[in-house]
């Protein structure tokens, strides 16, 4: 999974950015500090992958990971090369999806590039130009399918729905907002536009805020309805107190999220609402050489998560040993579970669960 961390300059964007990775990336208090996006791979939080190390003694233990792309911040007039122009955009299209940091707090030593707080322009200002990059992509392909219509006549549907895509993002409404049947939801993703990309708001507060989860923060009030209306995620963070956590060990982070009284790390946060919004779950495999979790989507069948580890697993599948890791934990051990017949075999239809710890059977 990789996922764009973009935000108007000043907004905490970088900040966010080297707490979640412990990327050093530069965070400076002036616009276009982050000229280059900076790149940082993250292992995903599973304590189910510890308590299977325990278990196994594993020579090996290997999280699902995510890349986290730190994007450099634009301006109004991005999409017509102002700022970083279309640099910028150009990395915002090879991400899965859009973390955008929100600035929500008050702050009179941290310039604001518009001068004043306001999340819902910010994010107006960041879609207008994402739309505008996206409705030059759907001219260019309507002139194409135009053409090409002319000799193929079952590309006149298609042009339909580009038309009315288009007339859509002039009315400045995001691709992902527009309501598409699954055929035409199809057709849309091949287009890779950059506003269909799904978008989890990252509202950046005050220490005092966070406690609260942001809940008598007017700012945040007004992220959480924006994003409700377009089918959006959000969380709550203080990208500051992140960059203090980011330099703790295990131990030192516990006891500094108690005294705060928070229960998880933005990092923890931001995870979940990723995979809430795309849709991903993880399922394990255990071993004496190696634990491991795998990101799949959810609703993949066993062949198909089987080709996860390898396409041989896939084309040769035969049948898929599973057991839930709740209950592999309550038995202790997996020949206990295999004895009390907690161990199901399942074939080719069976839907992969979140937590289904899998030793996969193939022939090829």
């Amino acid at each position: 999974m990789k996922l764009g961390i973009v935000g108007l300059p000043n907004v905490g964007k970088s900040t966010l950015f080297n707490s979640l990775t412990k990327g050093g990336a530069e965070s400076a208090n002036y616009p276009f500090c982050t000229i280059d996006p900076n790149v940082g791979i993250v292992p995903v939080p599973d304590y189910r992958l510890n308590r299977l190390d325990e278990m196994y003694n594993a020579e090996k233990v290997t999280p699902a990971v995510i890349e986290f792309v730190d994007i450099a911040g634009l301006v109004k007039g991005a999409s017509k090369g102002e700022g970083l122009g279309n640099k910028f955009l150009s990395h915002i299209r090879e991400v899965d999806a859009i973390v955008h940091v929100v600035r929500c707090f008050e702050d009179e030593n941290i310039v604001h590039v518009n001068g004043s707080v306001d999340p819902i322009r910010d994010i107006e200002t960041i879609n207008l130009e994402l739309i505008f990059s996206d409705i030059e992509i759907i001219e260019r392909r309507i002139q194409k399918t135009q053409k090409a219509a002319k000799a193929d006549k079952s590309l006149k549907n298609e042009l339909l729905i580009l038309e009315r895509l288009k007339k859509e993002l002039e009315n400045g409404k995001c691709a992902r907002s527009i309501d598409f049947n699954d055929e035409e939801k199809e057709f849309i993703s091949s287009l890779n536009l950059l506003t269909y990309k799904p978008v989890i708001y990252a509202a950046n507060v005050t220490e005092d805020d966070l406690v609260n989860n942001g809940q008598n923060n007017d700012y945040v009030k007004k992220v959480l309805e924006y994003a409700k209306n377009e089918g959006s995620e959000v969380f709550v963070i203080c990208a500051k107190i992140e960059e203090e956590i980011a330099e703790l060990n295990e131990e030192e982070k516990k006891l500094f999220l108690e005294d705060l009284g928070i229960k998880d790390t933005g990092l923890e946060r931001l995870i979940s609402a990723s995979y809430k919004l795309l849709g991903l779950i993880s399922y394990l495999t255990a071993g004496p050489k190696e634990v491991r979790a795998w990101t799949i989507v959810k609703g993949t069948k066993a062949p198909q998560a089987a080709g996860k580890i390898h396409s041989d697993f896939e084309r040769g599948f035969i049948r898929a040993e599973v057991v839930s890791f709740d209950d592999l934990m309550s038995c202790g051990s997996y020949s206990a579970a295999k004895e009390k017949g907690l161990v199901r075999l399942e074939g080719k239809d069976y839907i992969v669960q979140d937590g289904d710890i899998i030793l996969f059977r193939f022939n090829v």
